[in-house]
C-alpha cells in the first residue's frame, strides 16, 4: 500500500480534528472535500463563513459537515484573548495586541489547539503563510515539547519505483527551518527525524549525516561539523543506527557502500537523510520532487507541543490532503 493511502488508513482508526486557517484559498477548500468525502479527519475552517461557502459554491465544492469558525464573531473570542496575554505578557504582550491577534486565523487556529476544551487537535498551514508566519504562533502559544530541545523540520519523500529508502520513502531533515544547525543540532534534528520516521513509516530509522566526504575522503569545517554531529548523535542514543560523515551514494546505494564505506552499519540503506544545512536540504527535496516525481509531504514539523505542520506556498489541493493525515496521525501519537 502506498505510504499515504497507509496514513489515511491509519487516521480512520482514531478520527481526529485538524484546523485549516487558510480557508479562503481554493486548495484548502478542495482538500477539505476530499478530506471529508474519505473521512480520516473531522476539519475546522478559520475565516468568514459567508466567503468561504461562497468560494465553496463557485467552484462546485461540498464541505458540508465542515466546522467554519470566524474569530471575530467567535463565543470564545474574550477567552482566547485573554489566554494569549496570558501566555506571551512577560513577553511584552498587551491585551490590545492580543485583541488583534487573535483575529487572525492562524493565531485562533493556534489558540483552538492549545485550548484543551476545544476539539481541535492539530494545525495544518502554509498555502498562503510563510513558514515564519505558521511557526512563530505555534512557538508563543503551543510551545516545545517536554523532550525537545530544538523544532525542525522535515519532509517525507515518497519515490515512485525507487528499490533504495524503505521501498522508495525517505524522511529529509531538515528542509524547512534551520539555515546552519550546529553539530549539537543535527543530532537533535536526526534523533527527531528518527523518531518520526519510526511514528510515520512504522520501520526501523537508518540516519545518515550527508556530507561531500565520506569518511574522511576530504577535510574542511564543513565535513568535521557532520562528523561531531554524528559522534553526539551516537553518544545521546547508542540504539540509535546513524552514521556519517557520508556522500549521497554511499549512504543509500548498497554496491557503493561496500567500496566507499565497507564498515558503515546502514550498509548503503539509509532512509532518513540529514543534511548538513538549509540549503542543501531545501535544494535536494525539490530536485527529488521534480525529477525523480516524488511526493513530498512537508515540512512537517518536530518538536512542538502539539501537531502542527507547514506546507510549501506552492503545494496542490492532494498535498494539503496528505498533510491533513500525516497530522492526524502525528495527533493520535499525543
Amino acid at each position: 500500500m502506498a505510504f499515504i493511502e497507509e496514513i489515511k488508513k491509519r487516521a480512520k482508526q482514531d478520527i481526529k480534528t485538524i484546523v485549516l486557517p487558510e480557508a479562503e484559498d481554493i486548495r484548502t477548500l478542495e482538500a477539505t472535500e476530499n478530506v471529508l468525502k474519505e473521512k480520516y479527519a473531522n476539519i475546522v475552517l478559520i475565516g468568514n463563513a459567508q466567503k468561504i461557502k461562497q468560494k465553496a459554491e463557485e467552484n462546485n465544492l461540498n464541505i458540508t459537515g465542515a466546522q467554519i469558525v470566524d474569530p471575530n464573531d467567535s463565543e470564545k473570542y474574550d477567552k482566547y484573548v485573554n489566554l494569549l496575554y496570558e501566555l506571551r505578557k512577560n513577553k511584552g504582550m498587551t491585551i490590545e495586541k492580543a485583541k488583534e491577534l487573535v483575529k487572525d486565523p492562524v493565531y485562533y487556529g493556534m489558540l483552538m489547539v492549545k485550548d484543551e476544551t476545544s476539539n481541535a487537535d492539530g494545525l495544518v498551514s502554509g498555502a498562503v503563510h510563510s513558514t515564519s508566519d505558521t511557526l512563530r504562533p505555534a512557538l508563543q502559544i503551543l510551545k516545545t515539547a517536554p523532550d525537545t530541545k530544538l523544532v525542525s523540520a522535515f519532509f517525507v519523500m515518497v519515490v515512485p519505483d525507487c528499490e533504495y529508502g524503505e521501498n522508495g520513502t525517505f524522511i529529509f531533515a531538515d528542509s524547512g527551518l534551520n539555515p546552519n544547525p550546529s553539530a549539537e543540532e543535527l543530532s537533535e534534528i536526526a534523533i527527531s527525524s528518527s523518531k518520526s520516521f519510526r511514528q510515520l513509516v512504522q520501520k526501523e530509522a537508518k540516519v545518515a549525516m550527508l556530507s561531500y566526504s565520506t569518511y574522511g575522503s576530504a577535510k574542511s569545517e564543513l565535513t568535521e561539523k557532520m562528523i561531531q554531529a554524528t559522534k553526539i548523535t551516537k553518544e545521546k542514543d547508542n540504539t540509535l543506527l546513524v552514521d556519517g560523515e557520508l556522500q549521497l551514494d554511499a549512504a543509500i546505494i548498497p554496491e557503493i557502500a561496500k567500496s566507499k564505506a565497507p564498515g558503515s552499519p546502514l550498509k548503503g540503506e539509509a532512509n532518513v537523510l540529514i543534511f548538513p544545512d538549509l540549503n542543501a536540504g531545501n535544494i535536494g527535496y525539490k530536485l527529488v520532487q521534480r525529477l525523480a516525481k516524488a511526493e513530498a509531504y512537508g515540512p512537517l514539523c518536530q518538536g512542538i507541543a502539539k501537531p502542527v505542520n507547514d506546507l510549501s506556498r506552492g503545494c496542490s489541493s492532494q498535498d494539503i490532503a496528505g498533510v491533513v493525515a500525516i497530522t492526524a496521525v502525528q495527533a493520535q501519537m499525543k
